[in-house]
């Protein structure tokens, strides 16, 4: 009867972040199907202020677009063969580790979600659906859709468990 309480736990604690993952997923992917269907490649729709646009742009290479002249071996191995070898290995650690900060835990399931949502648009259409770009003048960003955010969300997260924990190693005791 020992056992029952922490199988239980984990089984929650897997479940959760089986449902991060999805959910991260399925907003990327519920997203670009709208754009998809309701958006031409011609389209720049300005949204909430004249700084954020909407915009659909395919992409076949990786972030900003990088790796698109690649030939097709390569492209395939880099782009999709070992980001499917990233996310599983990394989908492992989290369901198997269990002494991960919750930040850590919250930052890489964002990840992998979003990592999914865009390998699954490789793997489906041969190129990953981008969409807003934001313009601030100065600050400007390109083309990138919500699999994008949740991998910065990610990795900010990922990032701030670092900071935190670095901090808390550099206080001074008080003892």
């Amino acid at each position: 009867m020992s056992n029952a309480k922490p199988q239980v736990n984990m089984l929650v604690r897997s479940m959760l972040i089986l449902l991060l993952v999805a959910l991260n997923m399925g907003c990327d992917q519920l997203s670009k199907k709208v754009v998809r269907q309701e958006l031409s490649y011609t389209d720049n729709i300005k949204i909430f202020t004249e700084h954020i646009t909407l915009m659909k742009v395919e992409n076949s290479g990786a972030f900003l677009s990088i790796g698109t002249a690649l030939p097709v071996a390569v492209k395939f191995t880099l782009l999709t063969l070992l980001p499917v070898l990233v996310l599983a290995a990394a989908m492992y650690g989290l369901l198997v580790k269990t002494h991960i900060p919750k930040l850590v835990v919250i930052g890489t399931a964002c990840l992998i979600g979003g990592g999914l949502g865009n390998l699954f648009d490789r793997l489906r259409y041969g190129s990953v659906t981008d969409f807003l770009h934001i313009d601030f003048g100065i600050f400007q960003t390109g083309v990138f859709n919500f699999a994008d955010v949740s991998i910065m969300i990610g990795i900010s997260l990922i990032l701030l468990q670092a900071y935190v924990l670095n901090n808390h190693r550099k206080a001074p005791s008080l003892s």
